[in-house]
């Protein structure tokens, strides 16, 4: 049932435009979906999207990401970088240490006429 939800929202891009405007949200459109189905007049509201209005959606996400890398700040960014990295390293340090030289211990074979310590 997800999966046809997920193919519904792909043939109809205009439902983006209104989860990001905070109208309506995807556990909505998917009890909406859930309920009625894909050919009611439920959708109607929402499906009647013109081509020039979905495409500006699709595209809108890459403005989004422009717009976040303009005002990142990077000092931050790098701060989160390095306290993921604190946590590795102290996992790392958490787990087996797999560096350890360890011999084998030497295989002496048993004579073959010798039969249970003999």
């Amino acid at each position: 049932m997800i999966a046809d939800f997920k193919n519904f929202v792909r043939k109809n891009p205009g439902l983006l435009k209104y989860v990001r405007e905070g109208t309506m949200t995807w556990q909505k459109f998917y009890e909406m979906y859930d309920l009625y189905g894909e050919k009611e007049e439920v959708w109607k509201n929402y499906i009647d999207v013109p081509k020039s209005e979905a495409v500006a959606t699709q595209t809108l996400g890459v403005t989004d990401i422009l717009t976040w890398l303009k005002t990142a700040d990077l000092s931050k960014v790098e701060e989160g970088i390095n306290s993921v990295q604190r946590v590795i390293g102290v996992l790392q340090e958490l787990g087996p240490n797999k560096t350890v030289d360890t011999k084998p211990t030497s295989y002496k074979p048993r004579p073959l006429y010798k039969h249970f310590e003999d």
